[in-house]
């Protein structure tokens, strides 16, 4: 079982940056694929990106390409979101999910095991 807790969300004006951190519990954080989701009032929670167990392949949504890097360290059981160049449309509740599921179906929320709390982000205009 994994226990996640996101942070690092907050206030930024458009075209600033935020790094999130999401931290896991237990010893075999770095058997799961790990996956960000946002999630902004009245939408549906939407993949942003994922990333394997080793680090060496992500993926990314295709409204984050180029701007949000995603990244782990297993030594210390935590996933980053780098957000560089935040749009007023990236605002919204971020969470981090654990999975032991397919690399082709990380876009999916379903195949996710085990979810954080959320942190907020708000993009200012």
């Amino acid at each position: 079982q994994v226990q996640l807790v996101e942070s690092g969300g907050g206030l930024v004006q458009a075209g600033g940056s935020l790094r999130l951190s999401c931290a896991g519990s237990g010893r075999t954080f770095s058997s799961y694929r790990m996956g960000w989701f946002r999630q902004a009032p009245g939408k549906e929670r939407q993949f942003v990106a994922a990333i394997n167990t080793n680090g060496a392949n992500t993926a990314y949504a295709d409204s984050v390409k180029g701007r949000f890097t995603i990244s782990r360290d297993n030594a210390k059981s935590t996933v980053y979101l780098q957000m560089n160049s935040l749009e007023p449309e990236d605002a919204a509740t971020y969470y981090c999910a654990a999975t032991l599921a397919a690399w082709g179906t990380l876009g999916l929320r379903h195949v996710y095991n085990y979810w954080g709390q959320g942190t907020q982000v708000t993009v200012s205009s």
